[in-house]
């Protein structure tokens, strides 16, 4: 008792963040048996009839849910190596530049549009990429490229895709990395210059060895994210036309249930994404703690 009357109050600052995840993690969680019901909402749960695995078998019959599949793997993986590619190399360059000032204003400037939110930027991108008149297609006008259909055409949508989610994220990933920077010993680079060492030497041989361990394990971390392709960026910026190449698991479970009204086939693909994320997470945490010596719990 004498514990829970010195600790009271920081239960109850954690109390808000409890009931948040009891009531929009939890909860929902009821809903999951409609993935084995021809779900009818205005039968409800008691009247819906139960259809066993129907809806997983569908899921692995039907074309569009496989290309779907396909959708989300690619863009995911091409999101995760790059995510992880560019800001370790911007850590590298960034590190390199001496002046404070300078040092500091780069890091802010690209630190902005991870504070952004998809429906700004969904609207910014919709605009500038634009063929009618867009900026960036006016821009390779003039020289005598384009138009091009950047959120018309499905391989230059997953492009687009990508590119727009590393120039939105790599700045505030790149923390990581000026995190183990900072945590390299300065003697090995005095040694370094010591014996003679070339700036690309001490980067090849000092600054990358100690940011690979780091890099492992933001990489196999980022494992159970592979069915996670980004919900509201893609939706904010798809269109019908690319369906066949932008539409991912989360686009189309909502499409699913809330257009077409297929609650239950609907609930069956998140159900299946979920799963195959929880076992990837499993995967990735003992991944980084054989490959990095890296333990969450």
């Amino acid at each position: 008792m004498g514990y829970l009357r010195r600790t009271w109050p920081f239960h109850l600052m954690v109390l808000p963040a409890l009931v948040f995840l009891i009531v929009f993690n939890f909860l929902p969680m009821a809903g999951v048996t409609m993935a084995f019901m021809d779900y009818k909402p205005w039968l409800g749960f008691s009247k819906s009839a139960w259809i066993g695995l129907d809806h997983f078998r569908a899921l692995f019959e039907r074309e569009d849910s496989i290309q779907v599949i396909m959708n989300t793997f690619i863009i995911a993986v091409s999101k995760i190596v790059f995510n992880l590619a560019v800001p370790f190399t911007f850590a590298i360059l960034l590190n390199e530049v001496r002046q404070r000032f300078l040092n500091r204003s780069i890091q802010t400037l690209v630190y902005l549009p991870h504070f952004l939110s998809w429906v700004i930027l969904g609207g910014i991108l919709v605009n500038f990429l634009s063929t009618d008149g867009g900026l960036v297609n006016r821009v390779l006008g003039s020289f005598g490229i384009g138009p091009i259909p950047f959120l018309m055409d499905g391989d230059w949508f997953r492009v687009t895709i990508v590119a727009s989610e590393v120039w939105k994220e790599f700045g505030y990933s790149t923390i990581v990395f000026l995190a183990a920077l900072a945590g390299i010993n300065p003697s090995l680079y005095e040694a370094a210059e010591v014996d003679g060492a070339s700036r690309w030497k001490q980067t090849r041989y000092i600054t990358i060895p100690s940011l690979v361990p780091m890099a492992i394990v933001v990489g196999t971390l980022s494992l159970g994210n592979i069915l996670n392709a980004g919900f509201d960026q893609i939706f904010n910026l798809y269109n019908s036309l690319v369906y066949d190449k932008g539409d991912i698991i989360d686009t189309f479970v909502y499409r699913t249930a809330i257009n077409d009204g297929n609650f239950g086939f609907a609930t069956a693909v998140g159900l299946f994404k979920s799963v195959i994320s929880m076992i990837l997470i499993v995967i990735s945490y003992r991944l980084a703690y054989k490959w990095a010596n890296y333990r969450v719990f």
